[in-house]
């Protein structure tokens, strides 16, 4: 882009640049709230809030390793990065990606034993299960991404390196490499039928399974408690894989850079704000917690004001001044 047009449009740049900063900082708070609230609730110390807590804290690097490269191309006319850092972000992108996909299926799997299951439960998801399930999902997303992102890197990049996408993510980067990539795009196309949309088979097959079993429930609270432990997590994974499966799995006979970009947008940037609030409003147990904690807080504050104050109104009254002197003469007459 020349200068006359970054010029021209910089109204629109630092529009979009006040939006998508404030839907970044939404998006941390949110997170970082849902971590907290979880923490400090005693009663939220269960496996399904221990891996919401690993899907938070994902959430903010996910949306970090993005959004706060392309607020400083909004507001620079030459929007420039190095090979090393572009090679780093497309890492650390799909890396948190795939851990993400994996992450969902875990928490689809802790519902289906959940409700399934409901007198294993405790003795299936302990503890340990639930931090190997954790841990495997983040190793999974780091091996299987550092294998692709360096065979990526080995391809040869000639000629005007001008990526057409906002970051540094495989498809646009594949396309700059100036040989054959036939063998680079079904590598691609192999890890997403595999992760993606095999991730994503298993937790259509799970949700069959708790639908089928809450159907049979006999009373319609149990029902409707069992659907409303569900709906948040299915919201989510609607929202992740509906994106990443039309990016990842269409054909590339019908990739549209402009398209991409718009999907990638919503998926980095719009659906981690999201799921804080998802999470929020579509869960009884977290609202409960959430008003309890501010409640509590609230009381707290108001009890440290009420001593701060009657310690003040004590030290003013022994202190030895005139106006204290003055008082004392008052009250003995």
């Amino acid at each position: 882009t020349n200068w006359y047009e970054w010029s021209r449009d910089w109204d629109i740049l630092v529009l979009l640049f006040l939006v998508f900063r404030l839907i970044y900082l939404l998006n941390i708070i949110g997170n970082i709230v849902i971590i907290l609230l979880i923490k400090l609730s005693p009663s939220l110390h269960t496996p399904m809030y221990f891996f919401l807590v690993n899907l938070s804290f994902l959430e903010m690097c996910y949306t970090t390793s993005v959004v706060p490269q392309m607020l400083v191309h909004l507001l620079v006319e030459h929007k420039s990065i190095s090979i090393v850092g572009c090679a780093a972000q497309m890492y650390v992108f799909t890396t948190l990606g795939l851990t993400e996909c994996c992450l969902l299926a875990t928490m689809a799997y802790d519902r289906y034993v959940a409700i399934c299951h409901p007198l294993q439960y405790t003795l299936i998801m302990s503890s340990r299960v639930c931090v190997c399930l954790a841990a495997a999902s983040w190793v999974t997303g780091f091996l299987v991404e550092a294998a692709q992102t360096t065979w990526i890197s080995t391809l040869p990049f000639c000629g005007p390196q001008q990526i057409h996408h906002f970051f540094c993510d495989i498809l646009p980067v594949v396309k700059l490499a100036c040989a054959d990539t036939s063998m680079n795009e079904m590598a691609l196309f192999g890890v997403s039928m595999l992760f993606i949309m095999g991730l994503f088979l298993l937790i259509l097959v799970s949700y069959v399974r708790i639908i089928s079993t809450i159907l049979k429930m006999p009373s319609a609270e149990s029902r409707h408690k069992a659907f409303s432990t569900c709906s948040a997590h299915l919201m989510v994974v609607t929202l992740f894989f509906g994106t990443a499966l039309f990016t990842y799995l269409q054909p590339r006979s019908s990739y549209s850079p402009d398209t991409d970009k718009m999907i990638s947008l919503m998926y980095t940037v719009v659906t981690p704000l999201l799921n804080p609030v998802i999470y929020t409003l579509r869960n009884k147990e977290v609202k409960g917690a959430l008003k309890k904690t501010l409640a509590r807080n609230f009381f707290s504050l108001q009890k440290r004001f009420f001593l701060l104050s009657l310690k003040s109104l004590l030290w003013l009254f022994s202190a030895p001044s005139p106006v204290n002197v003055i008082f004392k003469e008052t009250c003995l007459i």
